[in-house]
């Protein structure tokens, strides 16, 4: 990996001397069929032309390739040595010209890792797909180009490809004489150009639209899966989303989409949700439900495909200038996922499960040590890979939804409107952004994204509450905090809702205020006078990104009551504030899974009831104190059992209790439960066992070695699918013996012959709660080979790799001691590599502290 990276540093000299004019790629992948080379990688034809300016005559420059091998390159009609000018991540060019062409024929290497150009073998019916993974920087991997996203220039792609294939690229194409020739694309990053071939199965459908103007606007609308898939391909439901999301975006962005048709494609192998490749979106195709699901998995997929289609303007069309400014369209993008979601779909509660679920991802980035403003400082490539996170994406999102809130919405949209018509098909920073806010909204955004965007850590907000003789609100602050590793204190507008029990016993909000929390401690002089609340909470309808935080009283009233809240946002944002609590060892794991157990039936909101099974699961595994786990496991699976048995027959209530069940079944007669539901010898009126339900039951039946490998070949058998493969290996990994353990490490630490998705699938498996013991030597293992592992593979794999086998599991000061070594010994190691690894510590640390409050409870 070294050798492949490329600094910030060198990225602007480049930029400064160069100027690109165009691309014209041909690819020959005819090599993905038949029978492999004898020798080294399975390997493609790439010829690339690039046309370019240098506006410093006779300078230097290079141009970026990870290839196997480089048959010719020629520059200016000048034949340069391959062995002399490549290196095998870059191309030397010496003497340029102020005009330039550059022609370089490689043989690049398909990928089995998800990066660069992914080959996919079905092992149901032996048919072969690709498609192409780029960002942020491996469309080196498939074409000699500038991998930078301030490079922008119009593409021209053909493509050579066995007969009975169709491909598709980011602009219309058609087959001439053999040939796959695609149209020539408007100016774009290097990272968003997109190759997809093979048998695949595809449906179209088109939308149309008449622009203020008069004109009609048409785009070609597509949607394809593997021919395995297509049983199970609801492209009705994606299209909807997609005819929905195009009429929001074009409602409110009053900018045509600009590039053609619109394809999504759902890839095999997918490291990623999705990727915004305009005209050409590829996403992972779990978004393919071959099972029952619940609501939660369609919005969830609905959020992904208006994400990627806002990047089509946030990223595609304006783009940042360097991976510094990567939330100019992630959190953008995060943002308008949800907004688009509440204002053009069916799910009109999306706000809560950003508020529970992508608020729950930033809060932990933001604490960790490697936490980062949103605008990040970006050194290099490594940087960018290890920057697609929480803070990035869901903070960002926080911050804009605080900022609508700050400026308005009309002004806020307004501002994105003016972005995309003043930068269109160019590259941006965050003073672009800024400046046509301020225009809009008449505010000074210097100062709120000094406080939002160029400081990192979480506040905390407390209210302290003063009642009067007479029973009455006397005086109600917000008190705000910060943790002493980043001392900021943000201006926040938020809500503060005050809520009692009605005569009913429902907890229902009776009293609400809007408030500019500035400094320490702001008095909500609205409120002054209000009854005596039993709940205050601080951040209603969630305006404001920060750890909510409850008095004494509002506390005792949700351990009672909690179950008795009306309003599904504010359950959610009570729920997220007492996981927080539990994270930061305020409230003991047992009482959370206390509170779970005693309300979390009751949930109406799925995806919520969806987080708190996560929650839990991690709770009783990580912050538990030890000689409680059994116990609280115990109670959970008796809890889930009898939630299960009590749901409305074919619920998705009862779906999301039956999965649940699975994670946290330990004892015989729970397991046995489950290889009754599989054998078919119990019934659970209602419970559709379907094969993804008969794989989540067989994991914790593999990790207790109830079932042996003949269970699960025989399960193969049953499933002899990409998704079946993928999950057999895992429950393979999981089982509980030594000689199971040191196979599945060697398969991932010392081989490189697993694809990432069965290298992914093996490290779910290898690390079960159930064997910490079995565990215990891979400790010394996984610190004596990461460094060679981030050196030797993949980014991806390496960062697989690295967070997935850190043996968090071993959750002891034994373990922190020796992470606390390799961390001092290993100083001059990769930035990235040390991060995750600080990354992994801090989680354990904090693992730990929470069964320290666990145990005192």
């Amino acid at each position: 990996m070294p050798g492949e990276n490329l600094s910030r540093d060198e990225a602007r000299e480049r930029a400064a001397l160069l100027s690109v004019d165009g691309y014209e790629v041909s690819l020959d992948v005819r090599s993905a069929v038949g029978d492999a080379q004898d020798e080294g990688p399975r390997t493609f034809r790439s010829v690339t032309t690039i046309r370019f300016r240098c506006n410093e005559p006779g300078a230097s420059s290079f141009a970026d390739l990870i290839a196997p091998s480089v048959t010719a390159v020629s520059l200016n009609g000048r034949d340069l040595d391959p062995s002399e000018v490549f290196d095998g991540s870059r191309i030397v060019l010496e003497d340029l010209a102020a005009d330039n062409e550059l022609v370089v024929d490689a043989q690049c290497a398909y990928s089995r890792t998800g990066e660069g150009m992914h080959r996919f073998v079905d092992p149901e019916d032996g048919e072969v797909y690709l498609y192409t993974q780029y960002e942020p920087a491996d469309s080196r991997r498939v074409f000699a180009n500038f991998e930078q996203p301030d490079l922008k220039a119009p593409f021209r792609f053909e493509v050579r490809a066995p007969e009975e294939w169709t491909v598709w690229s980011n602009g219309a194409g058609e087959r001439v004489d053999g040939v796959w020739r695609f149209a020539e694309t408007k100016p774009i990053s290097t990272y968003i150009t997109c190759v997809v071939a093979g048998p695949y199965h595809y449906v179209t459908d088109s939308y149309e639209r008449v622009l203020e103007d008069g004109t009609r606007l048409e785009i070609p609308l597509g949607a394809l899966c593997r021919k395995g898939l297509a049983p199970h391909f609801d492209a009705d439901d994606v299209f909807l989303i997609t005819k929905q999301g195009l009429d929001f975006f074009h409602d409110h962005f009053d900018y045509p989409y600009p590039f053609g048709k619109y394809d999504q494609a759902f890839v095999p192998e997918y490291n990623l949700g999705a990727m915004e490749n305009p005209g050409m979106v590829t996403f992972r195709e779990e978004y393919i439900f071959r099972g029952k699901v619940t609501r939660a998995s369609y919005e969830g997929r609905a959020n992904t495909i208006l994400h990627e289609m806002a990047h089509m303007w946030f990223g595609d069309l304006v783009t940042m200038e360097w991976w510094d400014d990567l939330w100019l369209k992630e959190s953008f993008a995060d943002f308008m996922g949800a907004f688009a979601n509440v204002g053009a779909t069916r799910f009109k509660d999306a706000w809560i499960t950003f508020a529970n679920r992508r608020k729950a991802w930033a809060y932990r980035a933001d604490q960790l040590p490697s936490t980062h403003p949103i605008t990040a400082d970006i050194r290099d490539l490594e940087d960018a890979k290890l920057n697609f996170d929480g803070i990035t994406y869901a903070k960002g999102a926080s911050a804009l939804k605080q900022l609508v809130a700050y400026v308005g919405q009309d002004a806020f949209l307004e501002g994105a409107r003016r972005y995309f018509k003043r930068h269109a098909y160019g590259n941006t920073r965050l003073g672009d952004l800024l400046s046509v806010l301020e225009e809009t909204s008449g505010r000074d955004m210097a100062a709120w994204a000094r406080s939002w965007l160029q400081t990192a850590g979480v506040n905390s907000l407390t209210p302290q509450v003063l009642l009067s003789g007479a029973g009455t609100v006397d005086e109600l602050a917000v008190v705000q905090e910060a943790p002493e590793s980043h001392p900021e204190l943000r201006p926040h507008r938020v809500a503060v809702g005050l809520y009692r029990r009605t005569g009913e016993g429902a907890l229902e909000r009776y009293a609400r205020a809007e408030v500019d929390v500035e400094g320490p401690r702001t008095v909500v002089a609205e409120l002054a006078g209000a009854e005596a609340p039993e709940l205050v909470l601080v951040n209603d309808d969630d305006l404001t990104y920060c750890k909510t935080r409850f008095d004494d009283t509002s506390l005792a009233t949700l351990r009672e009551h909690l179950g008795a809240l009306t309003d599904p946002l504010a359950r959610a944002l009570c729920w997220s504030a007492l996981w927080n609590m539990t994270r930061d060892a305020l409230l003991p794991a047992r009482d959370f899974a206390g509170l779970v157990l005693r309300f979390a039936g009751r949930e109406s909101d799925i995806g919520v009831l969806q987080m708190l099974h996560a929650w839990t699961g991690s709770a009783l595994v990580h912050y538990a104190a030890p000689d409680w786990r059994e116990t609280g496991g115990r109670l959970l699976a008796e809890g889930a059992l009898r939630e299960l048995r009590d749901a409305a027959p074919g619920s998705e209530q009862q779906l999301a209790w039956a999965r649940f069940f699975a994670s946290v079944a330990s004892e015989e007669a729970d397991l046995l439960v489950l290889r009754g539901l599989l054998e078919d010898t119990e019934k659970i009126d209602g419970l559709e066992v379907d094969q993804e339900l008969r794989w989540t039951f067989l994991a914790p039946l593999s990790a207790h070695g109830v079932v042996d490998e003949s269970v699960l070949a025989a399960e193969l058998a049953r499933d002899d699918t990409a998704s079946g493969k993928r999950h057999q290996v895992r429950c393979l990994a999981s089982r509980p013996s030594e000689a199971v353990k040191a196979q599945a490490w060697a398969q991932v630490v010392e081989s490189d012959a697993l694809s990432n998705a069965l290298v992914e699938a093996t490290i779910a498996g290898f690390a079960q709660p159930s064997q910490r013991e079995l565990l215990a030597p891979y400790t010394e293992k996984y610190f004596a080979a990461i460094e060679r592992v981030w050196a030797e593979r993949s980014i991806q794999i390496g960062m697989d790799v690295v967070r997935g086998l850190f043996p968090s599991l071993r959750d002891s000061r034994d373990t922190l001691d020796a992470t606390d070594a390799w961390l001092s010994a290993h100083g001059e190691a990769a930035p990235a590599l040390r991060r995750l690894v600080l990354e992994a510590r801090d989680d354990l640390a904090r693992g730990l502290r929470a069964q320290g409050c666990d145990g005192g409870a």
